[in-house]
């Protein structure tokens, strides 16, 4: 093999190793819906319950979270940013870095009320991107 073929045979290997990787860094919903989201100092907050997505774009605009014993009740959601959560280092679980004190005050919505979701998210997306800290 002359070394122009070699040279592009070791290309396509590297392409496809990136790609291979890029790969295990995706994940399925299926895989994302309930799972645990904890604040930096690793308490438990909530689960992540759905995501939204913004069709313009193709991205996940938001996950929609429930947080454990927020209001004292199950029956309230909470529109996250989704550049606001990041991968544990096993990627089993979320971190949202944010203070629970602070997260008492967030805004959210009934969970009956999802019809009002694409809505609160459109009006609030700036408010909620400076309540979670994240930067458009």
């Amino acid at each position: 093999m002359n070394t122009v073929a070699q040279k592009n045979q070791k290309e396509l290997l590297e392409q496809a190793r990136a790609k291979n990787e890029s790969m295990q860094e995706m994940r399925c919903t299926s895989k994302i819906i309930d799972t645990t989201v904890k604040n930096f100092q690793g308490f438990d907050l909530g689960e992540i319950k759905s995501l939204v997505f913004e069709p313009e774009s193709d991205q996940i605009a938001c996950a929609v979270i429930s947080f454990f014993d927020i209001y004292d009740s199950a029956d309230k959601l909470f529109a996250v940013p989704w550049k606001a959560l990041r991968w544990t280092g096993d990627k089993t679980q979320y971190v949202l870095h944010i203070a629970r004190a602070t997260l008492e005050k967030a805004p959210g919505f009934h969970k009956n009320d999802w019809s009002n979701c694409s809505n609160i998210w459109n009006l609030q997306r700036e408010e909620l991107e400076q309540f979670y800290s994240v930067t458009p």
